[in-house]
């Protein structure tokens, strides 16, 4: 860990090339500070342009990655080796505001406190000896995530969809939900966000009460590729201080990997590496690793990550989906085809899937429960096409009853959200797994097979369905 004084010592620079957000720099006496460490260059804004080195060009200089805009940077400014890592401000002092990847604050708030502690943004995972053995299920209050793709506490979870399908949606739901149910600590990264999401989500948290245990952290869209590539490793420092000094549980929420991809791809391009697969840079699966796997459970405290990813064109086969799949506990799949059809969240009830769902973690109830659903549901989606071409009148009896509770199923697992209120009108619902196996278990057994299927729509769980079936009910002829 690097120490200030350490900062002191560190030998002096000259900038000699500049190429957009590559600067290269020569020190021509103290020795060459190691790749990932931090360089503050001298420009004409109020604080220096800090930069991470990337490689070493000769015995003298080094090739860095700057996390600022280079604008009106020039050849021969002076540059500092800062000694180690970039280091970012962690700790009760950044709950509740908003910074950049370099840890400066960005909401236009006071700067933070002169002895608020840092950490650096490069760190090892928790040795195998550290990580908790416990399992403990993380319930987030939506219906078809507790059911069918249940997160455990120091568990990874992704939300996978293209443009436009409701990732975003999603997360800002789940930051508010979890937040008030599980008391603990909400750090956000937005990569890649665009400015007006970032202002939204801000004013969001503001109205909602829950930004005084949220610390923010935005790489935006409009940001050189590497603030963008380093702001999830800033948001996960800040989580770490908080699981490893306070012992405390950190929901951390990344929206969205996909763009911390896209960006190393660019700084890939601009270091002048070969690509690989599809044009990604080669370190690909290294740098989706040195982010995934210090997100851990250790003894007494966790981090729990909620990510959100976008799926280009749709296809689940790119590299970078295909990378980021292999680290998941639970992998949320969000349906273009749902949204459509105005199912929200449009999670798909046979894509979406996690490795804790079996008898011995969620209970045997509900792993029987979550078979049922995702068995009526498939088959149903089996008979869609007969259904298109001949009509529901010439499935059998048994199919037909089928094709019923299966269309009440995924109107039952539709859910008004709280951030969504302003626009809908409804009222957001947080349901216990409880009321959701509950009411699947009644659907499945036929209760609700004479209702009309809008009573399931956008309810909590079954109690209010049932009344709102019975209010739209017409007396008996």
């Amino acid at each position: 860990m690097v120490t200030s004084a350490s900062h002191d010592e560190a030998g002096a620079g000259e900038v000699t090339a500049i190429h957009g957000s590559v600067v290269d720099v020569r020190f021509p006496e103290a020795p060459l500070p190691g790749v990932n460490a931090a360089i503050a260059i001298a420009s004409d804004g109020p604080a220096p342009l800090i930069a991470e080195v990337q490689q070493h060009l000769d015995a003298a200089t080094v090739r860095s990655v700057a996390l600022g805009n280079t604008a009106g940077l020039r050849r021969g400014a002076a540059a500092r080796a800062l000694g180690g890592p970039i280091r970012v401000p962690v700790g009760e002092a950044v709950l509740g505001r908003l910074l950049d990847a370099t840890g400066e604050p960005a909401d236009r708030g006071p700067p933070l406190p002169a002895g608020t502690p840092r950490r650096p943004i490069h760190a090892a995972a928790p040795a195998l000896a550290r990580l908790g053995a416990a399992q403990e299920i993380f319930h987030t209050g939506i219906k078809v995530i507790d059911l069918l793709a249940p997160l455990v506490k120091g568990g990874k979870a992704a939300m996978f969809g293209g443009a436009g399908v409701g990732k975003t949606v999603l997360i800002m739901e789940l930051i508010r939900t979890t937040v008030e149910r599980h008391a603990g600590i909400s750090v956000f990264a937005g990569i890649g966000e665009r400015s007006r999401e970032g202002h939204e989500l801000l004013l969001e948290l503001r109205e909602s009460g829950v930004l005084a245990r949220t610390a923010l952290v935005f790489g935006q869209m409009n940001e050189p590729p590497g603030a963008r590539w380093r702001a999830g490793l800033t948001a996960l420092a800040i989580a770490e201080y908080f699981r490893d000094e306070k012992r405390e549980n950190v929901l951390l929420l990344i929206d969205n990997v996909y763009r911390m991809v896209q960006a190393g791809s660019e700084v890939s391009g601009l270091l002048g590496r070969l690509p690989s697969r599809v044009g990604y840079q080669p370190t690909l699966a290294s740098e989706i690793a040195e982010l995934e796997e210090r997100i851990a459970s250790v003894a007494g405290a966790a981090i729990t990550s909620i990510q959100a990813v976008y799926v280009p064109a749709d296809d689940f086969t790119d590299p970078a989906v295909a990378e980021i799949f292999s680290h998941l506990d639970s992998s949320i799949v969000l349906s273009r085809e749902m949204a459509s059809a105005a199912m929200y969240p449009a999670v798909d009830p046979l894509a979406s899937t996690s490795t804790l769902l079996v008898p011995h973690l969620v209970g045997a109830a509900h792993y029987r429960i979550a078979q049922e659903v995702r068995k009526t549901i498939a088959h149903y989606r089996d008979l869609q096409e007969i259904i298109a071409l001949l009509g529901i009148e010439e499935l059998s009896a048994a199919d037909r009853q089928a094709v019923k509770r299966a269309r009440r199923l995924m109107r039952f697992l539709t859910q008004p959200f709280m951030v969504t209120e302003a626009f809908t009108g409804k009222e957001g619902r947080t349901v216990e797994i409880a009321d959701t196996l509950a009411g699947c278990r009644a659907i499945l057994d036929g209760e609700a097979d004479a209702w009309a299927e809008g009573s399931l729509y956008m309810v909590g769980d079954l109690g209010e369905a049932r009344q709102r079936e019975r209010a739209s009910a017409r007396p008996a002829a």
